[in-house]
């Protein structure tokens, strides 16, 4: 028998949209019936992906830009069901060439977006739907995670569980991610990348690589079942205990 798509009639909005994870994410929404609306940096590769998937609409701004933010949602359609942010990354910069400046946007950069998106955001979400937050999996120490990753990722269970506190009866979740087979992880390992994939179809538990769908469809999982919020779901193949 055929199911019926399970966001059908639902608008998700992916902050960060234009590849990768978020790209797969809306890829996956709108193959459940959703409408998409996708944001990203570069205006090019996010018309691209908007027209790929035939996405609602795409708005081309940083993130980072409380102002731009704003605006961005000021002109979302009410009602939005899901939110989920994908924009920005790590930094695996080495601790002692960081400044205190680099420290602060290292540590803070993911959660004061998340902040502002809940802010301008939530107001215009339906009760029961979810601001999906991007984490790293902080298991693996600094091993897996050099530099000051693992505290940032550290950082982010504990305020998402504190967030979904505030904004219920909308949902808030983190999905920590380990090596995902995306762009950014290439431009970071460079000609260490096919080496790094061998290692870890040969030593992780399930056997390949993690890849920007396994997450894209446990996004989808996590706004569709109503009973999850504050939670960290980690997605890493189990690599955080092979160390």
């Amino acid at each position: 028998m055929a199911r019926e798509p399970e966001l059908l009639g639902q608008t998700v909005v992916v902050i960060g949209g234009s590849a990768g994870i978020g790209l797969a994410t809306a890829q996956r929404a709108r193959a459940e019936g959703a409408d998409v609306i996708l944001t990203g940096r570069d205006p090019e590769r996010l018309e691209r992906a908007a027209t790929e998937i035939g996405a609602l609409s795409s708005a081309a701004f940083d993130a980072n830009d409380e102002t731009a933010l704003g605006r961005f949602f000021a002109g979302v359609p009410e009602p939005i069901d899901h939110v989920m942010i994908t924009a920005g990354g790590p930094s695996y910069t080495p601790l002692l060439e960081m400044d205190a400046a680099d420290v602060g946007r290292a540590l803070g950069s993911h959660p004061v977006v998340a902040l502002e998106v809940a802010r301008q955001g939530a107001p215009k979400m339906r009760p029961g739907g979810t601001l999906v937050l991007m984490g790293g999996v902080s298991g693996g120490g600094p091993r897996s995670a050099p530099g000051i990753a693992t505290a940032a990722f550290a950082a982010i269970p504990p305020f998402t569980a504190a967030l979904a506190l505030e904004l219920a009866p909308v949902r808030v979740n983190l999905i920590a991610a380990g090596f995902v087979n995306t762009r950014l992880t290439a431009s970071l390992l460079g000609d260490q990348l096919e080496a790094r994939r061998e290692e870890l179809r040969r030593t992780l538990p399930v056997r390949r690589v993690v890849e920007p769908e396994d997450v894209a469809a446990l996004a989808v999982h996590i706004m569709v079942n109503t009973a999850l919020t504050g939670a960290t779901f980690d997605i890493d193949g189990g690599q955080q205990y092979i160390g």
